[in-house]
């Protein structure tokens, strides 16, 4: 065994379990908790998970925290959050892949499954997103609170099997108040951004798709009727109408989220002037 598991936590003692279960695999679970009000410790501990607990101020600060303060016993970790599973067979790559001794790689990268309303979104662009999930502590950071961007010293790798998530898992409720908050860390991002100057259109060649992604956002920061955009191209484009209901739902929801940021984008520049 030479790899250790990261979960982070927020009253989870519904969805842990499920997560946890799919863990077995590794002598060495972490979960670092935001002070939840419900089981989550207690599910965690039952599952010999050594637990921690830190405010949480952004994805981005506690990850960070996690590489530089717990001491993680094995070389490699695999990141999870509690409402995704790691398949038997995508287990077995990680393990795999951190076998090896001869391999540049300090990070891999997975796609994810996303299971909404009972159903496998299959288009929408959501399968083809990557996320950085499986590295070496010393070898990453993160910036940006909300969909944290990773910083990686050497090369990344990918890895071919994928996560399967259940992002719906706790009802439609909890994911609007989640996605009001992180869409207050979007339009600080936002700001940013765009006091910062220019977008860097090389960076929109790169080979390197997660650098691609990233600058497709901040150019969509400086593009008008966003919202709009963004359902066209995930439902239409993305041929997310193909998901049909379930499709259509989120798609829907995707769009009143770039709403928010853009709404609260204008009353930070009001403010601000």
């Amino acid at each position: 065994m030479n790899v250790s598991v990261f979960v982070q936590t927020l009253n989870e003692e519904e969805n842990l379990p499920r997560c946890l279960d799919s863990l077995r695999w590794s002598d060495d679970i972490v979960v670092l908790d935001s002070f939840s009000s419900d089981r989550t410790e207690e599910v965690a501990r039952s599952y010999g998970a050594r637990f921690y607990q830190r405010e949480y101020d952004g994805r981005a600060s506690n990850q960070n925290w996690a590489v530089v303060n717990i001491d993680f016993c094995h070389p490699w970790v695999w990141y999870v959050d509690a409402d995704e599973v790691t398949r038997p067979e995508l287990a077995r790559e990680v393990m795999q892949v951190c076998s090896a001794t001869d391999r540049p790689e300090v990070a891999f990268s997975v796609q994810r499954d996303n299971v909404f309303q009972g159903k496998l979104l299959r288009h929408g662009g959501m399968r083809t997103v990557r996320i950085i999930r499986l590295w070496r502590p010393e070898c990453i950071r993160w910036s940006r609170a909300a969909n944290p961007v990773a910083d990686v010293d050497g090369p990344v790798g990918r890895l071919q099997r994928k996560l399967l998530h259940f992002f719906f898992s706790k009802g439609l409720a909890e994911w609007i108040a989640r996605h009001n908050k992180y869409s207050s860390y979007e339009a600080d991002e936002t700001i940013r951004a765009l006091q910062i100057g220019d977008v860097s259109w090389t960076d929109l060649f790169s080979l390197d798709p997660m650098k691609r992604r990233q600058t497709l956002k901040e150019l969509s920061f400086r593009m008008p009727c966003r919202p709009w955009l963004k359902f066209l191209y995930m439902y239409v484009l993305r041929r997310g109408f193909l998901d049909g209901r379930a499709g259509l739902t989120y798609c829907t929801l995707q769009s009143i989220y770039e709403y928010m940021i853009c709404l609260k984008v204008r009353e930070l520049k009001r403010d601000n002037r």
